[in-house]
């Protein structure tokens, strides 16, 4: 063992190696719900680092800890990416997002480590210029709305979640989130969002909407049984059990609907 390393044993240093598994593969996705896509994200941005600290600092990979997780380390981190790699600031945000996250969660598990969360917080980098969003237009935000048509029940259930998000401009995360619970018919009918963080709002909904919402509600939650507040709002069957959709199936649910739009609307350009 290095001197380094029986330094960091005899101080009682939490295993860096230990953590990171622990965080990849059981909070981060089974406490935290992160998605796989997420979780992967996460995966890449530490493995970033780790490769950073062994090719550019010299550190072998078996003597990383966390006392190379300090302030000054990540600085460098964050202009080696940005003057020699010529990362983008979307990817280099995401990568100092990971390091947050990790440390943050380190800190969580071992209160001796929280310094080095708040040191991360502390380090700014740009943000990433934001593009100037296009709105649907009429045509289009019909064609994305009818794309999931009335046929089948699973149908019917994906067409009210375009419907919802449309009209509340939720999250794929928010829409996955919600509950029976959520939801206000009374009027002026609403349902409250949480967000990243744990942050709420509430968010009104039009007329048309709540008419939508209600034929719905009669149909997957008909009865005061299936009312229940803990009661995902839009859901599976398996196993005969009830599930939320997930992200993932959601993000799937909206990607079949744009293809199905673009196709609808490129046949009605050409049969004009």
């Amino acid at each position: 063992m290095s001197k380094a390393r029986k330094t960091a044993a005899s101080s009682g240093e939490p295993d860096f190696w230990r953590v990171a598994r622990d965080w990849l593969h059981h909070w981060l996705p089974k406490v935290r719900g992160s998605s796989p896509k997420t979780v992967e994200a996460y995966r890449i941005g530490l493995e970033s680092y780790v490769r950073w600290l062994e090719t550019t600092e010299g550190t072998q990979r078996s003597h990383i800890g966390f006392g190379h997780f300090d302030r000054a380390r990540l600085g460098r981190w964050v202009e080696w990416m940005r003057t020699e790699r010529g990362y983008s600031d979307r990817t280099i945000m995401l990568r100092m997002t990971t390091m947050r996250v990790f440390l943050d969660h380190a800190g969580l598990e071992h209160p001796a480590l929280t310094a080095l969360g708040n040191d991360a917080a502390g380090i700014r980098v740009k943000p990433p210029a934001r593009k100037p969003v296009d709105h649907l237009g009429e045509e289009h935000a019909k064609a994305l709305l009818t794309a999931w048509g009335t046929g089948d029940a699973k149908s019917r259930r994906n067409r009210m979640l375009l419907i919802l998000m449309y009209d509340t401009a939720a999250r794929i995360g928010e829409l996955a989130a919600l509950t029976i619970a959520d939801v206000g018919m009374d009027k002026p009918a609403r349902v409250t969002l949480t967000g990243k963080r744990g942050k709420s709002r509430v968010v009104p909904l039009g007329e048309r909407t709540r008419t939508h919402l209600a034929a719905y509600l009669e149909e997957f939650h008909p009865g005061p049984s299936m009312r229940d507040g803990d009661r995902p709002l839009f859901h599976s069957t398996r196993n005969g059990a009830i599930q939320p959709l997930s992200v993932d199936r959601i993000d799937e649910i909206l990607k079949t609907a744009a293809a199905r739009a673009r196709r609808c609307l490129f046949n009605r350009k050409w049969a004009v």
